[in-house]
């Protein structure tokens, strides 16, 4: 039976030949075999929280979401090396390690990606000496091509290792992964409205002062909202944020508030500016809380995305760029523009590869048209730091794999292993020969 996908976001839709959910291995070697014999290839998606046509096929569309097991918790110094089906949403994840006294040393904001979706995109959070979420990855079982299961580590299949990390499902479907957790840890948290001037002059010190800094510039206005987070140490903690203080903060006014301002930004584009003033009105908060409920919050107000990545000493001049591409262009844009940090690595088509990375995401509310101010931003990024500028694999752009080719040095070293695991291009799809070409 034919049935239609979508993602969280609703701007990518499709209608597979069929949507497998296999609940083991087995089934899931099985899916990808059945699937290989069928005309349009297999994908596989997790939660749908990508904004790109990554998922999109014609052929079989394998979901994770019934492969979220922990499988294995093997401890070592300092923390464990927790092995879980790759389809264990964050959320699940996070709660699955607290019970464990465990935790990820860092994650993005949004814990309703996949394990696996997580990983396969690069997702990050923030933080001058952490890498991204794939940088936790100690090894992974892969079903390839032709159903059988590869098992990866540095010691183990070491290639497909370091490309399988952030590899958008072209390498085959990942079946679990293995992640290095460290002993459960604390946040103390500080979060106030500042002056985006004073903010972008003092990024540096801000950055190096703090184990995870990041802001959000409000568009229209002078403002910044600024959060610093700090690991609670042997010093005094914070107070305990209140559950009901999480309900009221979190979901009241960031989401029921902030969708309101949208709605009303959608229906009448010309009150945006005036309506914007009203975000960085709240005071200096400080509490603590447990790290995973410090990095993520819920997301309510549905929208669209695109991230680049650009080198850490540009951070702040590619916040200038957007800003400039908002004024001249005359743009109504509701949603706050993020800034974050993350350390460099050695993961092929990671978009951290290499350097340091400041990283810049602009959004838009679902339904209003994006595309003028997400090009626009894309060419200002290019123009400030040309190849060292990188689109989000999971986010939206325009690059295809010509133009992405020269954003990665070891681009021909993830295409010999996918030439290696998938000759015949069973898990290519337009989408992914746009970015990555053919086989």
């Amino acid at each position: 039976m034919t049935r239609a996908w979508q993602n969280w976001a609703g701007n990518q839709r499709s209608t597979p030949t069929e949507i497998v959910r296999p609940a083991s291995t087995n089934e899931l070697v099985a899916a990808v075999r059945n699937g290989a014999t069928r005309n349009g290839g297999v994908r596989v998606v997790g939660s749908g929280h990508s904004f790109t046509d990554l998922g999109v096929t014609e052929g079989t569309l394998i979901s994770l979401t019934e492969h979220r097991r922990v499988l294995r918790v093997e401890r070592v110094p300092g923390g464990a090396n927790v092995t879980v089906e790759a389809g264990m949403p964050l959320w699940l994840l996070n709660r699955s390690l607290a019970a464990l006294g465990l935790a990820l040393p860092n994650l993005g904001d949004i814990d309703r990606q996949t394990v696996a979706g997580a990983i396969s995109t690069g997702t990050h959070g923030t933080g001058a000496e952490l890498g991204a979420l794939p940088t936790f990855v100690v090894g992974f079982d892969l079903v390839t091509a032709d159903g059988s299961v590869l098992s990866a580590s540095e010691t183990e299949e070491p290639a497909v290792f370091r490309c399988g990390r952030v590899a958008l499902g072209a390498l085959g479907v990942l079946c679990s992964v293995t992640l290095r957790c460290v002993d459960a840890f604390r946040l103390n948290v500080l979060e106030k409205p500042e002056r985006v001037e004073e903010m972008m002059r003092n990024f540096d010190e801000e950055v190096a002062a703090n184990r995870h800094f990041e802001f959000y510039w409000v568009p229209h206005t002078g403002w910044a909202l600024t959060k610093r987070n700090n690991e609670v140490g042997s010093g005094a903690a914070d107070p305990v944020r209140p559950r009901w203080k999480t309900f009221t903060d979190d979901l009241l006014l960031a989401n029921l508030a902030f969708g309101a301002v949208c709605r009303v930004g959608k229906w009448r584009p010309s009150l945006v500016p005036r309506l914007s003033k009203a975000l960085p009105s709240t005071g200096v908060v400080r509490y603590s809380d447990r790290s995973d409920r410090v990095f993520t919050s819920p997301r309510w107000v549905r929208f669209v995305e695109m991230e680049y990545r650009v080198p850490r000493r540009l951070t702040t001049d590619a916040l200038q760029a957007v800003m400039e591409v908002v004024r001249s262009k005359e743009l109504m844009v509701s949603f706050p523009v993020e800034v974050r940090v993350s350390a460099a690595d050695d993961i092929p088509l990671s978009m951290g590869y290499g350097a340091a990375s400041g990283w810049v995401a602009v959004h838009m509310y679902k339904g209003v048209e994006y595309r003028p101010y997400f090009e626009a931003v894309e060419a200002a990024l290019y123009a400030l730091a040309g190849d060292e500028a990188r689109p989000h694999w999971g986010k939206l752009h325009t690059l295809t794999a010509a133009e992405l080719k020269r954003r990665y040095p070891e681009w021909d070293s993830f295409q010999s292993v996918r030439r290696r695991l998938d000759p015949e291009g069973v898990f290519t799809s337009p989408a992914i020969e746009r970015v990555l070409g053919p086989v």
